[in-house]
C-alpha cells in the first residue's frame, strides 16, 4: 500500500505531458477491453514513453513506446498515469524466470501428406510479404494494421514435402479485442497447424515478442523469424541470437522477406521443428512464477484437453475460454479453482489479473532482452528511429492537410488524364471486333446479341480498366509506404466530430477504388458501432465503377476544369458521408465511447512489384466481375431493349417501345423533378447490377449502339444534341451534374450490398437501399431546382 501511495504522490497523467517529454508508465486506469489493449501495446508499469507530437489538429497525440509509434486521443492518454523517468518504481519486476517445460505427445503431420504452417505476427511485420515470396500468391501487402482480414492459403513444395502456408490476420495479441485477434486464436486452437512461423519485426522486439509469449503457451511447434534484419543491422543495435534462442527455447532465424533473404532458411527451420514434433517433445513455455505455475498444474489435471494459453484465459475469466469449459463434467471445480487462483494472484501482485499476467509476460520479454540485446550507444533514449523522418513534413501542423488534399487531387487527376490513352486503344480494339463480327455473321438475334449485347455492353465497360488500374496503383503506393496510417492520424479529429473513427479513413480511401474490399476492411475497427457507421457510409465514397459515367458527362458538358469538377463529386460524397455519420450517431447508432489507438508504422519505400501485384489483383477482380455480373446485366439490358420486336422501326423507336422503354416511362414522373428523362431513369435502374452498366445502357438508349462508351463521339454528340418533345435540350451542365450526383449517392451495386449483408446483416441492407436512394433523390432535386433558379 505504501508503494501505491508513493506512486500517487509522484505520478501525473500522460495527457498533460508536453511534446518531447520522456516519462515512464505507472499504471493504466479503468477496466475493460481498451485498458487491456493499452497494456498489450506496452503501456505496462515501468515502460518508457516519449511524447512525439500532436496531430495537425492537436488531437490525437503520437507517442513512442517500446520502439513503436502509437497514437492516442487526449481523453485516452488521460487514462495513463506516468512519472518522471528517474523515479524508481520498486515493484516493477523484470526478473527473467526462464521457461518451463510441457510434455507434448508426438504427432504425425504427414497423416494426410500435407504440412500445415500458420504465419502469425503483428501488423506491419512483413508476414504477407513472405507469403507472396513463397507461394507467389497475389495477396495484398499493406502498411497498416488489418490489411489481411481473412486467412489466405498458399501451397508450395519444400524438400519433397507438400506444404500449406496459411497467412493469418496481423494481430498484436490473442485476446478478443478485435475480430482479427479472435480469428487467429480460434484458428490455432481448432485447426491445429503442424507449426507456427512467428514473424517478428527485428526493429521492434519488445512489443512483437509479447505475441510470441502467447504463442509459446499454445503448445504448437514454433519458429521465430526476425524479419527486416537488414534494417536492424543498419541501426547499429546488437543481438545475441544463440543466447536468445536458448532463453526462449525456440528456433530463431533472421530474414528480410522484402527481397527473399533468409526465407528458405526460415521454412527449413519450420520443417525441422515439425519433424521433431513427430516424437514426444518438451515444449517450452513462459515461467510465470510459483503461484501461477502451481495453479496451472492443478487446472491441467482438471481439464487436460486445454492448452496452457486457454487455461491462463480461464484464470482471467475470459468469456470465450469460460465457454469452452461450460459443458465439462468438472466445470464447477474448474471455475472454483480459477477463482481462487485469480484472487491469490491479484493479492500477490497488488493489481487485477489482466495487468498481472501482462506485466509478467513483458517482464519475461524484458528480462530476456536485457541479456541478449544491446542498443546502439550513439542513439539517445527516446530518440525517434529511422523511418519516421518524413513525419516532420507529412504530419506537420501546417502542411499535413494541404499535402493530403494535393495527394488526393493528384490521384484523381492522374486517373482521369493518364487513363485516357490506353482507354482509346481498348475502345478501338472493341470497335474493330464488333465491326468484324457484324460483317462476317448473318443478320439475326444471335448477331445482335453478340455485337450489341455482349461486345457492346462488356466492351463499353472494359475501356475503363486503365483508370481502375491507375487508381488502385496509387492506393497501393499510399498503403505500402505507410502514409495511410498518417492520413487516419491527420483526419481523426475531424472524423471523430462526425461520429467516425480515424481508422475509418482507411476503408473510405479503399472505397474510392471498390466498395466491396472497403466494407471488408472495416473489420480493422474494433468497436461494432464504428464498423456499422463506416459500412453504411462507405457507399458514398465514389467507387471506380461510377467513374465511366463521370468521364462521359464531364467530357461532354464541362470543357474546362474537368479535374476540379470530378473532384467536387468526390467531395460531395465525403460531405454526405459525414452528415450521415452524424445522423446515425445521434439516432439509430447512438454514439458511445470509442477509442483511437493505432500504430504508426515506419515509412518504407513501396516497390513496383507489390504495387503491380495489388493493381493487377484488383484489375483481375474487375475482369471477373465483367465476365459474370456485368455480362449477365448487359444481356438482360439488351434483351429488355430488344423485345418485343416491331418491324420497320428505327433503333430509337424500337427501344422506346421495348420493355425497357416502358419501364423508363413508368418511373419518369419520379425522376422528372431531378431533370431526368425516362432514358436516364432506365440507366439508373440497370446500374443496380453494376454501376459500369449506366454508360452502356445510355449508349443503347441514345444511339442504338451498345458499344458506345464515354469516349464515343456519337454518344457525346447525341447527349449534347438530345431534345425533348418541346425541342428543348435534355442535357446541359446542370442536368449532367444532377445526374452525376444521383449516380454518386444512390444504393451501391449488388456485390457491395452482398458485402454489407455479410458484415452487418440483412436489415442494414434494406436500410441502405432505402436511405441512399432517398438521399440521392433529395440532393439531386435540391441541386437541380436551386441551380436552375440561380441560372434564370
Amino acid at each position: 500500500m505504501m508503494q501505491k501511495d508513493n506512486d500517487k504522490a509522484t505520478s501525473r497523467l500522460l495527457d498533460n505531458e508536453p511534446v518531447g517529454a520522456v516519462v515512464q508508465v505507472v499504471q493504466v486506469k479503468g477496466d475493460g477491453a481498451f485498458r487491456q489493449r493499452l497494456l498489450e501495446m506496452g503501456f505496462v508499469r515501468g515502460a518508457q514513453v516519449t511524447v512525439v507530437k500532436n496531430a495537425p489538429l492537436q488531437d490525437p497525440v503520437e507517442y513512442m513506446i517500446l520502439g513503436a509509434h502509437i497514437s492516442l486521443r487526449h481523453n485516452e492518454a488521460a487514462q495513463i498515469e506516468v512519472a518522471d523517468i528517474n523515479v524508481e518504481l520498486n515493484d516493477t519486476d523484470n526478473t527473467f524466470l526462464g521457461t518451463t517445460g510441457t510434455l507434448v505427445e508426438g504427432m504425425d503431420p504427414m497423416a494426410d501428406n500435407v504440412l500445415r504452417v500458420a504465419l502469425v505476427g503483428n501488423p506491419n511485420c512483413g508476414k504477407t510479404s513472405l507469403f507472396n515470396q513463397v507461394t507467389g500468391a497475389k495477396e495484398k501487402v499493406g502498411n497498416y494494421g488489418g490489411v489481411t482480414v481473412d486467412s489466405k492459403e498458399g501451397w508450395f513444395s519444400l524438400d519433397g514435402h507438400k506444404v500449406q502456408l496459411v497467412d493469418l490476420p496481423g494481430t498484436y495479441s490473442l485476446t478478443e479485442f478485435s475480430p482479427e485477434e479472435m480469428y487467429v486464436r480460434t484458428y490455432i486452437r481448432d485447426n491445429h497447424p503442424d507449426a507456427i512461423l512467428n514473424i517478428v519485426d527485428a526493429g521492434n522486439l519488445e512489443r512483437n515478442l509479447y505475441l510470441t509469449t502467447q504463442l509459446m503457451d499454445m503448445n504448437v511447434p514454433i519458429v521465430i523469424a526476425l524479419n527486416m534484419w537488414d534494417e536492424f543491422e543498419k541501426s547499429g543495435d546488437k543481438l545475441d541470437l544463440e543466447a536468445l534462442q536458448r532463453l526462449l527455447g525456440a528456433r530463431i532465424v533472421t530474414m528480410t522477406a522484402f527481397n527473399g533473404h533468409g526465407v528458405k532458411e526460415a521454412l527449413q527451420a519450420t520443417l525441422q521443428a515439425m519433424e521433431e514434433a513427430e516424437q514426444q517433445t518438451e515444449h517450452r513455455n513462459v515461467n510465470y512464477g510459483v503461484t501461477i505455475e502451481d495453479g496451472l498444474k492443478r487446472l491441467e489435471a482438471l481439464c487436460p484437453t486445454l492448452d496452457r494459453y486457454t487455461l491462463l484465459k480461464v484464470i482471467e475469466n475470459d468469456q470465450h475460454a469460460m465457454a469452452l469449459i461450460q459443458d465439462m463434467p468438472q466445470a464447477i471445480a474448474i471455475k472454483d479453482e480459477a477463482t481462487t487462483l485469480r484472487r491469490s494472484i491479484e493479492r500477490e501482485h497488488n493489481c487485477d489479473i489482466v495487468q498481472a499476467i501482462t506485466d509478467l509476460k513483458y517482464g519475461f520479454v524484458r528480462g530476456a532482452l536485457a541479456e541478449v540485446y544491446t542498443p546502439n550507444p550513439q542513439r539517445n533514449a527516446g530518440e525517434t528511429k529511422p523511418g519516421y523522418s518524413l513525419d516532420r513534413i507529412l504530419t506537420n501542423r501546417w502542411l499535413a492537410l494541404p499535402i493530403l488534399l494535393v495527394l488526393m487531387w493528384l490521384m484523381f487527376e492522374a486517373t482521369f488524364t493518364l487513363g485516357a490513352y490506353p482507354q482509346e486503344w481498348i475502345e478501338s480494339g472493341m470497335s474493330w471486333l464488333g465491326n468484324w463480327i457484324g460483317a462476317t455473321m448473318p443478320d439475326g438475334i444471335l448477331k445482335d446479341l453478340l455485337v450489341d449485347g455482349i461486345i457492346g455492353g462488356v466492351g463499353g465497360v472494359l475501356v475503363f480498366l486503365p483508370q481502375i488500374l491507375i487508381l488502385f496503383f496509387f492506393i497501393s503506393l499510399l498503403e505500402d509506404s505507410g502514409y495511410m496510417a498518417r492520413a487516419a492520424f491527420i483526419v481523426d479529429r475531424i472524423m471523430h466530430r462526425v461520429g467516425l473513427h480515424g481508422k475509418s479513413f482507411i476503408p473510405y480511401l479503399i472505397g474510392f477504388g471498390c466498395g466491396v474490399p472497403a466494407i471488408m476492411a472495416t473489420r480493422t475497427l474494433e468497436n461494432r458501432r464504428d464498423r456499422l457507421v463506416t459500412i453504411l457510409t462507405i457507399p458514398f465514397m465514389s467507387c471506380s465503377a461510377r467513374l465511366p459515367a463521370y468521364v462521359l458527362l464531364v467530357s461532354a458538358f464541362f470543357s474546362a476544369r474537368q479535374g476540379l469538377v470530378l473532384m467536387s463529386i468526390y467531395l460531395v460524397g465525403i460531405a454526405v458521408a459525414a452528415l450521415t455519420a452524424i445522423i446515425l450517431s445521434k439516432t439509430l447508432l447512438k454514439h458511445d465511447k470509442t477509442q483511437f489507438v493505432m500504430e504508426l508504422p515506419p515509412y518504407r519505400m513501396p516497390t513496383a512489384r507489390n504495387a503491380t501485384i495489388h493493381m493487377w489483383s484488383k484489375g483481375k477482380q474487375y475482369l471477373q466481375k465483367m465476365a459474370t455480373i456485368i455480362l449477365a446485366a448487359s444481356i438482360i439490358v439488351w434483351a429488355l431493349g430488344y423485345f418485343p420486336r416491331h418491324e420497320g422501326q428505327t433503333p430509337q423507336e424500337q427501344i422506346e417501345n421495348s420493355y425497357m422503354g416502358r419501364m423508363g416511362k413508368a418511373i419518369e414522373p419520379l425522376v422528372a423533378p431531378l431533370g431526368f428523362n425516362w432514358q436516364m431513369g432506365v440507366s439508373v435502374l440497370t446500374g443496380a447490377a453494376a454501376k459500369e452498366i449506366v454508360v452502356s445502357t445510355m449508349g443503347v438508349l441514345y444511339t442504338g449502339e451498345a458499344d458506345a462508351d464515354e469516349e464515343s463521339a456519337s454518344l457525346k454528340e447525341k447527349l449534347q444534341t438530345a431534345t425533348d418533345n418541346n425541342g428543348n435540350h435534355v442535357f446541359n451542365p446542370i442536368v449532367a451534374y444532377s445526374f452525376m450526383l444521383f449516380i454518386l449517392l444512390y444504393f451501391p451495386c449488388i456485390a457491395a450490398l452482398a458485402a454489407i449483408k455479410r458484415e452487418a446483416g440483412t436489415r442494414w441492407v434494406v436500410f441502405e437501399v432505402i436511405y441512399t436512394t432517398a438521399v440521392a433523390w433529395i440532393v439531386s432535386f435540391l441541386f437541380y431546382q436551386i441551380a436552375n433558379l440561380v441560372a434564370s
